[in-house]
């Protein structure tokens, strides 16, 4: 029998011994391990539950930080191998079942936060130190010159024992004392640090005011300064150190010393720009990161008059069957490749490329002429993607899409900018990829609002937002009303009423199309039920109505059921109801498609042939389809406005009628305008037509109103 998987418990146990174990050997305690372990666990169930919480909260990794400064790992070396435990570990065994991705991102954060409360810490400890030696050197400025031997032990105990390098020079700048933890810090000895002048410390990174502040403190025009400043080593290297310099008076008040306080701030520095390259830059491929593009084009456009910006969003093609058929290891390399090659592409003064995640880049160009430069840098991207990419042995050829936007700094925010890179990009994808499209306003606002409309499709159908209309089927023979044709309209709160073509793709896209159709089937029918009950069904004769069905439909397993129990419900008999199936739906449709339509057929529901002729299938397939009815696309009728009609097409129409009139099929036919197409029509065979000759669709009253007319003559 196996063992029982360790509990969260166990693991949050198991991450405090690991981290215990790495920061003990470097800590300065008179505990036992084990006791120094008990005393990490509290920080380490924190650390825990905010990788975990529902929103991030950096303050407990910055009183993780700060916690560890208590427990005496002042040394730097204590926070690097904490970090180094951090990120190795703690999504490993506190992570539990959340996402890997959004689990490492909190865990950069948790590390970010631990340095700086770490660092907030130990300067507080490291200033409490200085606020003392400060108290001890005011109380001794008579030490070196009258020798009070009482006061001088005291100084000596606190100047030699300090952590933080202490210094004393004369006002002409001259080293006269130096401890032993500045001597540490420069690695030089006493001697050779005594009678060096202060002012050989220059370092080209010194903030302007430095000198400016020492100058005035030497003068007597100030008690003391504090800034940030680099030394040299004599080695080379650079010691950064938070400095404190205060001026010593004598007993008169008269200057007459300067006293030196460093803190060597050179690990955590190194420490903050590794935290703060990895927050920047993709771990993957070393580009900046998202984050760090937003900081480099708002920055650009905020740039001034006369400043402009060019912005390239690439998404590269067939990406995702690279990481389905080869493995995400693969597609890793893949990007890696892509991201060198991209790079060797922005070099230029003002360019920069960066990852937003993904296989999705962006370029950045800037500068007065991006009119021209942008199109230049999608040229060269475009281009450095041509050559074969070698993954595991195999040559893989990279495509992309790119959109473009360019325009005048200020007048646009990185979000919108952003946004249009990324319509316009889509854009170039839909046209076959590999390419570049320029953002186009109105494009732009056309996708915006397909956008708006995709997030309230689900909620619209809950709201009552969609209505039905009906347009007549007219018989050509006698000119009676013989059914409808249902079609959905959409009432939208801001955009009016929408057509079909407007949301229907996007219902299909969302998987609403389901849901939306089976309410359009079940109003249809029940209108037709209550036309016949409010009308009598012998005066009107056999009304039918008509209900498209969408390709999304034909393939959802509850299609028969629901029109049943709809037909049930209603009780209207299959023939009142007939559902018609575009051409292009039921090419190549195999006999699992096929078998619900088969099913309808056989209870007595007409199967209609939608948009026929506009397709490419075999006009020997309609023998085993299940339909009953071919419906004409209305180009074949558009002709027929013109007189005389073009000949050719007469001929196509007449053979078309003929075929399936054989095979026992009626033919409607659409967009019927004029007398003179209908009458043509009714010469050429065809059954019934639907257009705005006759009626265009409206409310279920007129169709009540046409039936009665025809009715009563």
């Amino acid at each position: 029998m196996s063992a029982e998987p360790d509990g969260p418990e166990d693991r949050l146990r198991r991450f405090a011994t690991i981290w215990s174990r790495a920061v003990f050997p470097v800590t300065s305690t008179s505990s036992t391990r084990p006791e120094f372990e008990e005393r990490l666990l509290p920080l380490a169930r924190l650390l825990s539950e905010a990788l975990r919480a529902r929103s991030f909260d950096a303050d407990a990794g910055r009183a993780a930080g700060a916690a560890l400064v208590e427990a005496h790992c002042t040394d730097p070396e204590a926070l690097s191998r904490t970090l180094d435990c951090v990120d190795a570990y703690l999504v490993l065994y506190c992570g539990e079942d959340g996402d890997r991705e959004d689990l490492r991102a909190r865990s950069a954060r948790l590390q970010h936060a631990m340095a700086a409360g770490f660092a907030q810490a130990l300067r507080e400890r490291t200033l409490a130190e200085q606020e003392a030696v400060a108290r001890a050197a005011l109380e001794a400025q008579g030490v070196v010159a009258q020798a009070l031997h009482a006061t001088e032990a005291r100084f000596r105990a606190v100047f030699e024992g300090a952590a933080i390098g202490i210094g004393i020079a004369d006002l002409e700048g001259n080293v006269l004392q130096v401890n032993g933890a500045l001597r540490r810090m420069f690695g030089l000895s006493e001697q050779a640090l005594r009678g060096r002048s202060v002012k050989e410390w220059v370092h080209p990174d010194d903030a302007p005011q430095t000198w400016r502040l020492y100058d005035e403190l030497v003068s007597g025009e100030r008690e003391h300064y504090h800034l940030e400043k680099a030394f040299y080593r004599p080695d080379g290297t650079v010691l950064w150190t938070n400095l404190t310099v205060s001026l010593l008076r004598d007993a008169d008040g008269d200057p007459q010393y300067q006293l030196a306080l460093m803190e060597d701030t050179t690990e955590r520095r190194l420490l903050n720009l590794r935290l703060r390259y990895e927050a920047t830059h993709d771990a993957l491929t070393g580009l900046p990161n998202r984050a760090f593009f937003f900081e480099r084009l708002e920055k650009a456009l905020g740039a001034g008059e006369g400043q402009r910006f060019g912005l390239c969003y690439l998404d590269l093609d067939g990406f995702k069957t690279v990481n389905d058929s080869l493995g995400h290891a693969a597609g890793d390399r893949l990007l890696v490749e892509v991201a060198d090659r991209l790079q060797a592409c922005a070099t230029a003064s003002g360019e920069m490329v960066a990852r937003l995640g993904g296989d999705e880049f962006v370029a950045l160009t800037t500068g007065p002429d991006t009119e021209r430069t942008v199109d230049e840098l999608a040229a060269r991207i475009m281009n450095a993607l041509l050559a074969p990419i070698s993954v595991d042995g195999r040559e893989l050829t990279v495509r992309g899409s790119i959109g473009i936007v360019e325009g005048p700094a200020g007048e646009r925010s990185a979000a919108e900018v952003l946004r249009s890179a990324d319509i316009t990009m889509y854009r170039a994808k839909s046209a076959g990829g590999n390419r570049f499209e320029l953002a186009d306003p109105e494009a732009d606002a056309r996708a915006i609002t397909r956008h708006g409309l995709t997030t309230a499709l689900p909620t619209a159908l809950d709201r009552g937002e969609f209505f039905i209309e009906y347009q007549p089927l007219v018989h050509l023979g006698d000119g009676s009303v013989r059914g409808a044709e249902a079609l959905v309209r959409w009432l939208h709160p801001q955009h009016g009423v929408l057509s079909p073509d407007r949301f229907i793709p996007l219902a299909e896209h969302t998987g609403l199309i389901v849901p939306l159709g089976r309410w359009v089937l079940e109003q249809s029918v029940r209108q037709a039920r209550e036309w016949r009950d409010r009308h009598g069904g012998e005066a009107l004769g056999p009304l039918r109505i008509n209900v498209n069905l969408s390709p999304c439909q034909l393939t959802h397993p509850g299609l028969v059921q629901d029109t049943v129990e709809i037909l049930e419900r209603t009780g209207m008999e299959p023939d009142a109801l007939c559902l018609e199936v575009t051409e292009s739906a039921l090419i190549g449709a195999d006999d699992d498609l096929l078998k619900p339509l088969r099913r309808l057929a056989e209870m007595g529901v007409d199967i209609a042939l939608d948009d026929f002729g506009t397709g490419y299938s075999n006009l020997a397939n309609l023998r085993r389809l299940p339909v009953s009815v071919l419906k004409l696309d209305r180009s074949f009728t558009q002709s027929m406005q013109r007189f005389p009609a073009d000949p050719v097409d007469l001929k196509i129409v007449e053979g078309i009628v003929s075929l399936a009139h054989s095979l026992d099929l009626a033919v409607t036919v659409e967009g019927v305008e004029t007398g003179a197409q209908a009458e043509q029509l009714r010469i050429l065979g065809c059954d019934t037509a639907q257009g705005w000759y006759y009626a265009r669709p409206g409310p279920p009253e007129r169709l009540h109103e046409l039936a009665l007319v025809d009715a009563t003559g």
